[in-house]
């Protein structure tokens, strides 16, 4: 794992967009899509990164584009099939950098959830629903969903701005009904099979969020990251415990250490110590190490 953890990349003459964690260089068709080590917390980017993350994450998505045989949108991750200023920075963009094709992104976020959780189980606390679909009465925080897992579409917010959950026929008005049934019946094929994955490997896929592009030629394909720890809720089985929020496989200690510090999440956040950084580096390696047997 590297000692200094990349907060963001520069290349001379390519300008670059910078998200709460990747940095995307535009090629006209293609994109290289960067993941970095920033880690992002109440729609904060925290002031210190996670050594090693962006290699993690990217790892993660390949393991899995790779186990789905989705249709989608890599290209290559190899450095060497990028311009000749990336290939001249390999300690920058090795095992971080996917090139991609570009497509017309959907303007919405497909989430699939099997449990519920987040702002899911807020919403069922005070209504029995989750995106305006009932549930069963009774149910607990991280209960599974029965009789099985839920599309439950979001809006794409703005940067530094939460996604805001939508019904199905807020979605159908959005993108055609055609196009929303197509996405929500992919979007739970996709967790339905990578939860069974992770079930065999001890862990429990909570929920995820996927993101769907359409090529010009008018298929739709998967695109960003794919069932990553910051995409997706995971949680180990062997500490699964309905009632309660369980431990989950992602910036949690992050989370936990900011609401000790009495920051008032509305103005810059503080620097992360040393043991949240080493902690939160470990449980991201070993969400990529128990998921694929591979390291980032």
């Amino acid at each position: 794992m590297p000692a200094e953890p990349l907060l963001e990349s520069h290349v001379d003459g390519y300008p670059c967009r910078r998200g709460k964690v990747r940095d995307v260089y535009d090629f006209g068709d293609l994109l290289a899509i960067v993941a970095t080590d920033r880690i992002s917390a109440f729609d904060w980017v925290m002031p210190n990164g996670i050594p090693g993350k962006g290699r993690v994450l990217t790892a993660m998505t390949l393991f899995w584009l790779d186990w789905l045989k989705v249709p989608n949108h890599l290209v290559g991750a190899d450095v060497a099939d990028l311009p000749g200023p990336f290939r001249a920075q390999p300690e920058v963009f090795a095992g971080r950098t996917m090139l991609v094709r570009k497509t017309a992104v959907v303007p919405v976020e497909c989430v699939a959830r099997g449990y519920l959780a987040g702002s899911g189980w807020k919403e069922y606390r005070a209504q029995q629903t989750v995106c305006g679909l009932p549930l069963a009465p009774g149910l607990q925080e991280a209960s599974r969903i029965v009789p099985g897992p839920i599309f439950t579409p979001a809006t794409k917010a703005e940067q530094g701005l939460h996604d805001e959950n939508i019904s199905f026929e807020q979605m159908a008005a959005a993108v055609g009904g055609a196009t929303a049934a197509e996405l929500g019946d992919r979007t739970l094929d996709v967790y339905r099979r990578a939860a069974a994955h992770a079930d065999s490997r001890g862990i429990i896929l909570a929920d995820t969020k996927l993101e769907w592009g359409r090529l010009p030629s008018g298929e739709l394909i998967l695109i960003d990251e794919v069932l990553t720890p910051d995409s997706s809720r995971y949680w180990p089985k062997a500490t699964y415990r309905p009632g309660s929020s369980p431990p989950s496989f992602d910036k949690q200690f992050v989370r936990d250490w900011l609401e000790t510090t009495g920051w008032d999440k509305m103005s810059p956040p503080p620097e992360l110590p040393p043991d949240v950084v080493t902690r939160t580096a470990a449980k991201y390696q070993e969400s990529l190490d128990r998921l694929t047997g591979k390291s980032g």
